[in-house]
Formats: C-alpha cells, sequence, structure tokens
C-alpha cells in the first residue's frame, strides 16, 4: 500500500498537504479578484442571506474555507517539519517564522490594498493571525499531544462564551480584548488606524489543532488507515455543524425561517468569519478534512500534482497573486480610467470569474517555475550535505 511520505514531493513535501493548500488558494484567488473588481458589491459579515444574489452568496461561502484550512496546514506542516528535528530547534523556528509573518503582513503583503502612503489603517489579517499563531504553537508544541489538543478544542469549542464580552475604547482591556476576540478598530494616531480582522484566539486554536492531527501522517501508518482517520473525522465534523446549527443555540448567530426555501439554507449556511465561529469552524474545517482525505486517496494523479503546484510555495503565490491583481487594475485603469471612484471595477459577476480564469492562467507558469527552482535549491542542499 502507497503512503505519501514514502513518495516525496518536492524535496520531502508531502502532496495531498500541498494539493489541499493549493485548491484553497485558487478559491483565494477568486475571492481577491472579486474583493478587487467587485468591490461594490460587498458581502457582511455574517453573508447578508436576505439580500445578498446567490451567486454571490456562493462564491463568498466557498472562499470562507481558505483561512481556516490554511492556518490548519499550517499547524499539520508545522508538525511535519518537527519531526526533522528537536523540539526546541522546531520552537525557536516557529518564533522566528511567526515573527517575520506579521513583519511581511504590515509591509509586503498590506502594501498592494494600501490606497496611499503612509497607509490609513493597517488590516491585521490572515498571514497576521498565521504569525501570532505560530509563536504560541512555538510554546503549546512542548505540552503533550493530548494536552495540545485539548487547548485547541478549547479556543475553537469554547471562544463564543465570550462573545458577550466588550469594552469600551477608554478601558485598557481595549486593545488586548480587540486583538485577541472582539473584532474592532485600533487608533494609533490621528492619521493612521488598525483594523484587527482576523481576532486571534479561535485562530491559535485551529493551529494547535492542525499540528495535533499531524500523527495522522505518520510514515508508520497506511495509506488506507489516514484516509479512514480524516474522512471519519471531516464527516463527524460536519455532522456536528449540522445538528448544532439545527439546535440554533450556540456556536453563532441564530438563523431564520425565511419567505423562500432557498434563503432558509442560505441563513443556515450564513456562518461568522470574524472572529470564526465554532459553527464556521466545524463547517470549513470538515469540509477541508474531508477534502485532505480525497486527495491523499487520490495521491499521485495528474490533478492532485497539478494543484499542489500552487500550495507547494505558498509564500511566494501568495505574494505574487496580490501584485498581479494590483498590476492588472492599473493597467486596466490606464487604459480605461476608473468607473468607482479611484477603481475600476465590474458590473457582473460573470466578469469576475473571467478574470479569475484569466489571472489562474497567468500565475501558473512563475508558480511552476519557482516551485522547480526551489526543488533544484534544496536537492543542491541536500547533495551537500550528504558530502
Amino acid at each position: 500500500m502507497s503512503n505519501p511520505l514514502e513518495h516525496p514531493h518536492r524535496g520531502g513535501r508531502v502532496i495531498a498537504i500541498d494539493a489541499l493548500r493549493g485548491l484553497v488558494m485558487i478559491i483565494m484567488l477568486l475571492d481577491h479578484t472579486r474583493e478587487r473588481f467587485f468591490l461594490q458589491h460587498a458581502v457582511s459579515d455574517p453573508l447578508d442571506c436576505a439580500n445578498t444574489d446567490l451567486g454571490l452568496f456562493l462564491l463568498r461561502l466557498m472562499s470562507s474555507l481558505c483561512a481556516p484550512v490554511f492556518v490548519m496546514l499550517a499547524g499539520l506542516s508545522a508538525w511535519y517539519g518537527s519531526q526533522k528535528m528537536d523540539r526546541r530547534q522546531s520552537s525557536f523556528h516557529l518564533l522566528k517564522r511567526g515573527l517575520l509573518l506579521i513583519l511581511m503582513e504590515v509591509t509586503l503583503v498590506g502594501l498592494p490594498w494600501y490606497d496611499s502612503l503612509p497607509p490609513r489603517t493597517i488590516w491585521l489579517q490572515v498571514i497576521w493571525a498565521i504569525g501570532v499563531s505560530m509563536i504560541a504553537l512555538s510554546a503549546l508544541l512542548h505540552l503533550p499531544r493530548k494536552m495540545l489538543m485539548a487547548v485547541a478544542l478549547i479556543l475553537i469549542c469554547g471562544h463564543n462564551l465570550l462573545d458577550g464580552i466588550h469594552f469600551s475604547s477608554d478601558s485598557i482591556w481595549f486593545i488586548p480584548w480587540a486583538i485577541l476576540h472582539d473584532r474592532s478598530v485600533l487608533e494609533v494616531t490621528d492619521l493612521i488606524s488598525v483594523k484587527t480582522s482576523y481576532p486571534l484566539i479561535p485562530w491559535i486554536g485551529v493551529m494547535a489543532f492542525g499540528y495535533g492531527i499531524g500523527p495522522w501522517f505518520h510514515k508508520i501508518l497506511q495509506t488506507e488507515s489516514r484516509v479512514k482517520k480524516l474522512f471519519y473525522f471531516g464527516a463527524f465534523m460536519l455532522g456536528g455543524f449540522v445538528l448544532l446549527r439545527g439546535l440554533n443555540f450556540y456556536g453563532d448567530h441564530p438563523w431564520a425561517t425565511m419567505e423562500h426555501f432557498l434563503r432558509t439554507i442560505m441563513s443556515f449556511l450564513a456562518l461568522t468569519k470574524y472572529p470564526p465561529s465554532l459553527l464556521f469552524l466545524l463547517f470549513t474545517l470538515g469540509v477541508g478534512i474531508v477534502l485532505l482525505a480525497w486527495f491523499v486517496k487520490l495521491n499521485h494523479s495528474p490533478f492532485v500534482v497539478k494543484i499542489a503546484q500552487f500550495g507547494s510555495e505558498p509564500m511566494f503565490y501568495y505574494l505574487l497573486h496580490l501584485y498581479a491583481l494590483k498590476a492588472v487594475s492599473m493597467i486596466i485603469i490606464a487604459f480605461y480610467g476608473s468607473n468607482y471612484g479611484s477603481l475600476y471595477v465590474f458590473d457582473h459577476l460573470s466578469h469576475v470569474w473571467l478574470m479569475f480564469l484569466f489571472m489562474l492562467c497567468i500565475l501558473y507558469f512563475p508558480v511552476c517555475w519557482y516551485s522547480a527552482y526551489q526543488q533544484r535549491v534544496r536537492k543542491a542542499m541536500l547533495s551537500g550535505r550528504s558530502q
């Protein structure tokens, strides 16, 4: 029986993990294309199921997979990397990596979104959340695995109990609470503010959860057993989501029976992302783990290998797609001018899909080139060590 870890991909990477990461990063491109070129139709959080067009609702619902799965896989990859070093080295590596990601969030990652320099608002988003979660994981990984998983589940399942806690802007607890749980705007100076888009408590839990399921990818576990563990656990999470959402008493804002059945389904699926509710995480992580089981089963199929290209070098792709979208937007404005303030936006959602497909084709080639380049570098480093 084949085992993903027995067939290394790009310097020892696991194809299934890169493939799932690649899939959510492709979806991320679609969502960021919407944000860049369909900004006049903003989607609220939670999704406005009473008024939002179905096509836009489904696009946003699909994109809700991105951040939770991306953070979970960062934790899973951290476990995989920890198998090549001792716990102290792994902890220090995560600490350095986390600090670097925080720096990148407020510089290279944020730059394509800023309307002016210096920016009037600094957004602390998913790269920030991953960076801080890595720093937290650098400490949590010293716990026994069962205790680490218990902490992860407490943070994921219990943080909605804190939803009723709020502090006024003049409280000493306002800033730390805005960073940890209560999404808000922090006024740094009269000219610059900080938006805490990704409150940290649940994201730290998701990162630790990803690290905790790492042993399911140990080389001693056969592929069939790995697929069953992943599939059954993902199905259990989705079943828990349906049950808890149906009871309608905890884990998110209540859903409601609408005039039309379709709108009722939309209300059922309209989940809170900022911060991610328990139900939001049960749904998105459940889908993500089932997909991961599917990718493990498919392993080296051409489809999996191709989308793994996008997930093998995630930071390169992440920065590339942000700057490519910005560049295309500037080129369009240079030729056609702006039609929505200082921006150029599309009138129809179908145009967003066409732009997404165009960008996906354009980005595929530099992503493949960089992935191959990094593979050559890793091989050279490994051959150098073996001499």
